[in-house]
């Protein structure tokens, strides 16, 4: 059973998704419009999002939902067929799909989705540290606590775990977490990444898990 956050401001389509998709033992909380969407994104395994809505539409929409909760799948439904509108909804979205749609496509491509995105738990060994790459509940072995990390050094370790033994640059980090252009000389991050550092190296001072690769960047291996 998946919790399904389904958007969607047409009554007749609502009513017939939702009960085909409860049909399929799935928990289906249907919102007309998008404007209460975030009490519930993070408690939701999958959005299925209609691109016209009252108020800020699906495309708009499902681009903040992506920003706040990057290991969401979102699956869009539009009446418009247009290529330029299935290029702008798979620019962020996983799935496009066209009005009108068989009740029974949409459940296979929710259940397809689902599974893509049921990853395994997947223990990984950081020197002293546990990592579940799912939760990104962190272990310090040694004294058996659990490091807790705040939201931004949340985002930057996981987009780290996302790009293991990769050399990434200042602007490739800040723009992968803040989604938005790192302009030159910003120590935003450096300051992040120190306050990280302090929860997860035994010595701070000269890190070994989130390295720093002169004049370049950062990188985290495995």
């Amino acid at each position: 059973m998946a919790r399904i956050l389904y958007i969607e401001d047409e009554t007749d389509i609502g009513e017939w998704v939702k009960q085909r998709l409860t049909e399929k033992d799935h928990d289906v909380r249907w919102l007309s419009s998008g404007e209460m969407a975030g009490r519930y994104i993070q408690e939701s395994d999958i959005v299925i999002l209609d691109v016209m809505l009252p108020g800020l539409d699906g495309f708009s929409l499902g681009k903040r939902i992506k920003k706040e909760k990057p290991d969401l799948p979102i699956l869009m439904l539009s009446a418009r067929t247009a290529v330029e509108d299935k290029l702008e909804g798979l620019s962020f979205a996983d799935d496009y799909v066209t009005k009108p749609f068989h009740p029974d496509e949409l459940v296979a491509r929710v259940d397809v989705l689902l599974r893509r995105f049921d990853k395994q738990d997947e223990l990984l060994q950081f020197q002293h540290l546990t990592v579940n790459t799912q939760d990104l509940h962190i272990t310090n072995r040694e004294t058996e606590e659990e490091i807790q990390l705040t939201g931004k050094q949340y985002h930057i370790f996981r987009y780290f775990l996302r790009h293991l033994n990769q050399i990434l640059t200042k602007e490739q980090l800040y723009e992968g977490v803040w989604n938005e252009q790192y302009i030159e000389g910003d120590k935003t991050l450096m300051v992040h990444i120190r306050h990280l550092r302090e929860k997860l190296e035994k010595d701070p001072a000269h890190p070994t898990i989130i390295e720093t690769i002169r004049g370049i960047g950062y990188r985290v291996r495995k």
